[in-house]
């Protein structure tokens, strides 16, 4: 089983480097075990999408792909789509997925959010540009919602209400991981700015590739995270509508958010030299803010 233990524990050691902590020391255990269940699933199917596997193709061999067709990434996201199946219906071969059927049993949760995030990563191999803001909210709807989802019926809060504003706040932490990450998405083939908006602010691809962002860069990257920032304020109150450390985890996302806009502003807008990181401060004020309801 060393195979299967290396491929579990790669994809989960990357939880540490994320934005947002998917898991933090202060939830009760059981909410650990489910989030970091559920975090591997999302993190394995990011890395079959972004060709990011570990190498030596265990994960390949796991989801019973020959070693030839490994690098096909949408024969591997139909593999993996099959082994989900079976997390529901009877036992998967890959351990991540086996991790997470008592979690999938004990919360009730059912495969749409998980085939969301499947559908995200096939629709990264076949679209590379988005033509409206609302072709990229449809996206965000399947990259990043279902992660919402999952954290409230895991938590076992979930209402309509609840998941309107975890949705705005999803699809605005999407869009801020875009907008860190122009530079290496566009080192990918991909741009998740919207066209049109790029020909509203006269930007080409081409200024995109260069060192350092131009005006028309900026204020493009300005106007995007307006958005994002709008979203967020849309979703805050969900913060205020639960309580105890599930309050505390939902502020830690909003805020992770509101301190990655702040970052991407002190650089005045230019996100191509690499991701604007925020510090711990900016991060602990922005957890302040919003739980205090003043965002």
């Amino acid at each position: 089983m060393s195979h299967a233990g290396d491929a579990e524990r790669g994809t989960l050691e990357k939880a540490a480097h994320e934005n947002f902590p998917v898991a933090p020391f202060f939830l009760p255990r059981a909410w650990r075990t489910d989030l970091m269940a559920v975090y591997g699933f999302a993190r394995l199917v990011d890395d079959i999408g972004d060709g990011d596997l570990a190498p030596g193709g265990a994960d390949a061999r796991l989801l019973g792909v020959s070693a030839t067709d490994a690098d096909d990434r949408l024969l591997m996201l139909d593999a993996f789509e099959a082994d989900l199946r079976r997390v529901f219906e009877s036992t998967p071969r890959h351990p991540l997925l086996r991790r997470l059927q008592p979690t999938v049993r004990r919360c009730s949760l059912t495969p749409e959010p998980f085939l969301g995030l499947i559908e995200a990563n096939r629709q990264d191999q076949l679209v590379s540009r988005y033509e409206t803001y609302d072709d990229l909210l449809a996206y965000c709807e399947l990259s990043a919602n279902p992660v919402g989802h999952l954290v409230l019926a895991v938590t076992g809060t979930a209402t309509p209400e609840r998941i309107r504003r975890s949705d705005a706040i999803c699809t605005a932490l999407q869009i801020v991981e875009h907008l860190q990450d122009v530079a290496e998405d566009l080192g990918r083939d991909r741009i998740y700015l919207p066209a049109q908006d790029m020909k509203r602010f006269h930007v080409q691809e081409a200024d995109l590739a260069t060192k350092t962002a131009g005006a028309s860069v900026r204020a493009l990257v300005a106007y995007e995270a307006q958005r994002a920032r709008d979203l967020l304020n849309e979703g805050a109150p969900l913060v205020g509508s639960v309580h105890g450390r599930l309050r505390l985890l939902l502020a830690g996302f909003v805020a992770g958010g509101r301190a990655a806009i702040h970052a991407i502003a002190a650089a005045e807008y230019d996100v191509l030299p690499g991701p604007p990181k925020p510090g711990k401060m900016q991060l602990l004020r922005e957890v302040g803010v919003t739980l205090r309801g003043e965002g």
